[in-house]
């Protein structure tokens, strides 16, 4: 059985972490991008399907198709962030399944009628973006998942043809604690967790 994480851990995840608005001026390195992915693929998904896809607005061509999509303030804190990315789910990853579900046979074929495939890629797409936040709170970064974004005319301007569809835009970087807004209240434990 493995040990509880320390206090300190629980703190930066989740407790004490804070959807990140505003970023120091640090850029994320290649080897941060490829911690976070290393840590994020062992995370579970149903059938190990695994749809998630990233595009990093590495260039300024990149951020600027990204940024030309999104609604005020989220343009202009994308504007300063050091990474912007745009999540997506593929909705061809039933074409990946003989090769991450290798001992279920025609896996592939459970997922042939179109729209139960793009239902699944996008709930399981959001499923491995919420370990996708934690796997860059883990590296000592900070993210902020953005839905106010034109989703068609982004995906008719960037990802048209690919079978993707963007489901996010989320920046990146190492947060400044001063862009930090005020702690909001959660559901106390009774209204989540129902016994029957």
């Amino acid at each position: 059985m493995s040990s509880p994480i320390s206090e300190s851990a629980i703190s930066q995840l989740f407790a004490e972490a804070h959807t990140a608005k505003t970023f120091l001026n640090e850029p994320v390195t290649d080897a941060q991008i490829e911690a976070i992915y290393e840590m994020l693929k062992w995370a579970p998904t149903t059938m190990n399907i695994q749809p998630l896809r990233l595009i990093l607005g590495r260039s300024e061509e990149a951020r600027a198709q990204i940024l030309q999509h999104l609604s005020g303030s989220n343009r202009e804190q994308a504007e300063a962030a050091p990474l912007v990315t745009v999540v997506c789910a593929d909705t061809n990853f039933h074409d990946t399944l003989n090769e991450v579900v290798p001992h279920i046979a025609n896996a592939r074929e459970f997922f042939l009628d179109d729209a139960r495939r793009e239902a699944t890629a996008r709930h399981q797409t959001w499923l491995q973006s919420g370990y996708l936040i934690l796997a860059i709170r883990a590296l000592g970064l900070g993210c902020g998942p953005m839905l106010g974004y034109d989703a068609a005319g982004l995906d008719d301007s960037m990802l048209k043809g690919s079978g993707l569809v963007s489901t996010m835009v989320m920046t990146s970087g190492v947060p400044d604690p001063a862009g930090y807004g005020v702690r909001r209240p959660r559901l106390d434990l009774d209204s989540v967790m129902l016994e029957r």
